[in-house]
């Protein structure tokens, strides 16, 4: 499949042009860009992080600062969420200038979970960065995926902890940013769909199976009776998170 990059150019036009401004609203509400020397998009290959990519080329230097943009995938036998092969994101990099690095994920059915697949490629994201004096990811994680883990988190834990916009890794001294968490999936898949960057077959073996998989059809269930649930599960998450901050807790 070749990709018309000419086609998603900016000036972005109908979805594109309503994300575009809600990751400048959130680069701007939490700083996303503050101190940032290198940043690198986790380029998964789905949907999410190109819309991403393509999101940070048009922005950067446009409106923020002009940072190093490069992109990082780690490939294997399976993939978290539906993605393009490594050709097609190689190609679709050097369409567009920029950079990216490569490195495999070795995992197994043996004992495999998506706490312990997520931590590992990570792990080798922050590898990547630091070969290669990255000291900011972005990751596509976007308005869905937050509420996701605000609910998971209050299920299992009891704690209503969202993900946050932007985290330092003290350990391995790199930060995490998250520019698409205003965005709604439902935005990003027409956007997608109208750049053909959508692909639905995942091949992830715990897909269909994970718990962020059921908290999902609970949303959906709830937001018959509740149209304005994610919305709001969505605000009442950056609140809580801004009143920790406040508490230093």
């Amino acid at each position: 499949m070749i990709i018309n990059t000419h086609k998603i150019s900016h000036p972005f036009i109908g979805k594109g042009k309503k994300i575009e401004s809600m990751v400048r609203k959130a680069i701007f509400d939490f700083s996303l860009l503050c101190e940032v020397k290198s940043l690198a998009v986790a380029l998964s290959g789905g949907k999410d992080s190109i819309c991403l990519l393509f999101m940070l080329k048009a922005i950067l230097g446009n409106g923020f600062k002009k940072v190093k943009l490069s992109a990082i995938h780690i490939d294997g036998d399976f993939s978290c969420g539906a993605s393009f092969e490594k050709k097609f994101l190689k190609n679709l990099c050097d369409e567009i200038d920029v950079k990216i690095y490569f490195k495999e994920q070795k995992n197994t059915l043996k004992n495999f979970n998506c706490y312990t697949c997520s931590r590992q490629r990570r792990k080798l994201i922050f590898d990547i960065a630091k070969e290669n004096d990255i000291d900011t990811i972005a990751f596509g994680h976007h308005r869905d995926d937050n509420i996701e883990t605000l609910l998971l988190n209050l299920f299992h834990i009891g704690d209503f902890e969202a993900m946050q916009p932007k985290i330092k890794f003290q350990k391995f001294d790199k930060t995490i940013i998250r520019p698409l968490i205003y965005v709604s999936e439902k935005d990003i898949i027409t956007f997608a769909k109208q750049n053909e960057i959508l692909k639905t077959f995942c091949k992830c073996p715990m897909g269909q199976k994970s718990k962020r998989n059921d908290v999902k059809k609970i949303i959906l269930n709830i937001e018959n009776n509740f149209p304005n649930i994610k919305s709001n599960l969505s605000k009442a998450s950056f609140l809580y998170g801004s009143k920790k901050a406040l508490l230093g807790k």
